[in-house]
């Protein structure tokens, strides 16, 4: 087990003067901020020399390491905020639920949960014992980095999702039909993954990281009401006791084809929606209502053809977000493997020169 190095000397609001801050609170900003989800990832070489074979879960367990991938992008890209090197269902299988991260899959679950008897595998994580690796490589980015770090975790739904159906799923027939058929042992799964998610988040925090995003990616598959009924009421709660122990601390809410959750994912609490590609930024900033900032929201694929191609998408995008404060620029989801770095690179410039919304007249 690694041990956890001493806590990084960090002077409190460091990072409160950064674009990436700022936006996410909706206030003015110097430029637009940029970063790509899963931008440390397979489209780097440098990733894929320093990262190797094997599972992720191993090359998490590698602080140092996960410290290099981490600002890789960073360095590379010159992006506004470093997004933590982690999977979603780190805490998971931290507790010995028996999950892993197959390589061109995803994860996967040896035993996936069937009943109540499979809630004792889900008992509550300890981060310092559980994922001492990640407060140290939290500590170590703290320490090092000159832009904010946004650590993460997976919403309850959608980590479920994955734990229920036992892997990767295009229907998620058996976590809605678990949902649906017994909703008493649906909210106790759901109750243990939010305090799951929270013990990890409190300890990103405490290390050093200065904002957060809950990935429920896959959330978009639920129709609004049972979205509403089902899983929205453990999101606020994660994100209001993540306020009570972190006040002030930046929060995304994030999923994939939630353009009709909007609405009910503004109320959740969080500083900012993620938005994929789907809906056009002006669309999405009536849905989500003043006071929350968005993030997004270039379709991934729109980075893989010609540079002409990905510049003027990234300017439909920057001309749809406005010039009312409280837009972080990002894909609409990940970075793709096939992507060419230089292509990011530009964006980032791109984004940086033109981006208007909030930013202060020069």
């Amino acid at each position: 087990m690694s041990t956890a190095a001493p806590r990084a000397s960090r002077a409190p609001g460091r990072f409160d003067d950064a674009p990436f801050i700022q936006a996410c609170r909706s206030q003015p900003v110097h430029h637009v901020p940029v970063w790509f989800m899963r931008q440390a990832g397979r489209s780097l070489p440098e990733y894929r020399a320093a990262r190797g074979p094997g599972s992720i879960l191993d090359a998490i367990a590698q602080p140092e390491l996960v410290a290099e991938l981490t600002r890789q992008p960073v360095d590379r890209y010159g992006t506004d905020a470093a997004i933590f090197f982690s999977d979603i269902v780190v805490p998971a299988a931290a507790v010995g639920f028996g999950v892993d991260v197959a390589p061109g899959t995803g994860p996967v679950v040896s035993e996936p949960f069937r009943s109540a008897a499979d809630l004792q595998r889900l008992r509550p994580l300890e981060p310092e014992l559980d994922t001492p690796y990640v407060i140290e490589a939290v500590q170590i980015l703290a320490g090092s980095l000159d832009v904010p770090l946004i650590g993460f975790a997976g919403g309850p739904f959608t980590v479920a999702s994955y734990l229920v159906e036992g892997g990767p799923s295009k229907n998620f027939t058996k976590v809605k039909a678990l949902m649906q058929a017994e909703p008493a042992l649906w909210d106790a799964l759901v109750e243990r993954l939010t305090d799951m998610a929270l013990a990890s988040l409190r300890s990103q925090l405490d290390a050093g990281a200065s904002a957060v995003q809950v990935f429920d990616s896959w959330a978009g598959i639920l129709t609004p009401r049972h979205y509403e009924e089902l899983v929205l009421p453990a999101t606020r709660r994660l994100v209001a006791e993540l306020g009570e122990s972190h006040p002030g601390v930046p929060t995304i809410l994030f999923g994939v084809g939630t353009g009709e959750l909007l609405p009910l994912m503004a109320t959740a609490g969080t500083s900012v929606v993620g938005i994929d590609w789907r809906v056009p930024l002006d669309v999405a900033r009536t849905r989500v209502g003043p006071g929350t900032a968005v993030q997004g929201n270039l379709d991934p694929a729109m980075c893989l053809g010609r540079w002409e191609v990905a510049a003027a998408e990234t300017r439909e995008v920057l001309t749809r977000a406005g010039t009312a404060p409280g837009h972080v620029f990002n894909l609409g989801h990940g970075v793709l493997p096939e992507t060419d770095p230089a292509i990011l690179e530009r964006i980032v410039e791109l984004v940086h020169a033109e981006g208007r919304a909030g930013v202060e007249p020069t």
